[in-house]
């Protein structure tokens, strides 16, 4: 499953809401990946995440695959639009 999201927190996907997304989409059995540019990383790497330099007003995709990628795409998709609790 794969939905296209975008970024709406001030300072982007920086150290403390990239630790957030990594630590939520490792509650979930299925893969969790971003997808920016072309480049796919891990979504439950925090290195992979910090290395694609996600800004506010960057569109990325989330993209799961597993038992429980409903779940795992929706929770992701939430706490992006939701801008990581910095609103």
């Amino acid at each position: 499953m794969k939905k296209e999201v975008t970024i709406i927190n001030e300072t982007g996907l920086h150290a403390r809401p990239a630790s957030m997304f990594v630590r939520e989409a490792s509650k979930f059995k299925s893969s969790v990946e971003l997808i920016h540019d072309g480049e796919k990383v891990n979504a439950k790497s925090i290195m992979g995440i910090m290395k694609l330099g996600l800004s506010k007003g960057t569109t990325i995709e989330i993209e799961t695959n597993g038992e429980d990628e409903e779940l795992a795409l929706d929770t992701m998709v939430k706490l992006v639009e939701d801008g990581f609790g910095e609103k």
